[in-house]
């Protein structure tokens, strides 16, 4: 004697999802670099690094998080951001326009975001900052 199986098409499985911090730091950069005002991110030794590596052709070798540290806990970041910013942009402008995209960008992805830190640089004058 056999037995069927009877499956519900609308069951579905449960279990957990989480969202790494690598992938809130490289959705945090990419929003970031899209405010007008921000020239690039990250510290002075990064950014020698990469012009470093720029120089040999390894140009995206750690582009995608440099700049950002992100922690999530229970589906909420916490998000910390390097930025150099423009001459003649306001600081205060650009950093509120920072947390704006940043959080608008990372919450379309499901997450809460319960605090953005922004430390600005460098002002790059005349062209990409030192």
């Amino acid at each position: 004697m056999t037995q069927e199986l009877q499956m519900t098409p609308d069951a579905v499985a449960g279990g957990r999802t989480d969202i790494s911090d690598e992938v809130v730091e490289k959705i945090a950069v990419a929003a970031a670099k899209a405010v007008p005002g921000v020239v690039e991110l990250g510290g002075d030794v990064a950014r020698f690094f990469n012009a470093v590596l720029d120089r040999v052709g390894l140009d995206q070798v750690g582009d995608a998080r440099r700049g950002c540290s992100a922690h999530v806990t229970n589906g909420a970041a916490v998000i910390n951001l390097v930025i150099v910013i423009d001459a003649g942009h306001s600081v205060p402008e650009v950093t509120s326009a920072v947390r704006a995209g940043v959080t608008q960008a990372v919450e379309a992805y499901g997450l809460q975001v319960d605090e953005i830190n922004i430390r600005v640089d460098d002002v790059a004058i005349g062209g990409p900052a030192a």
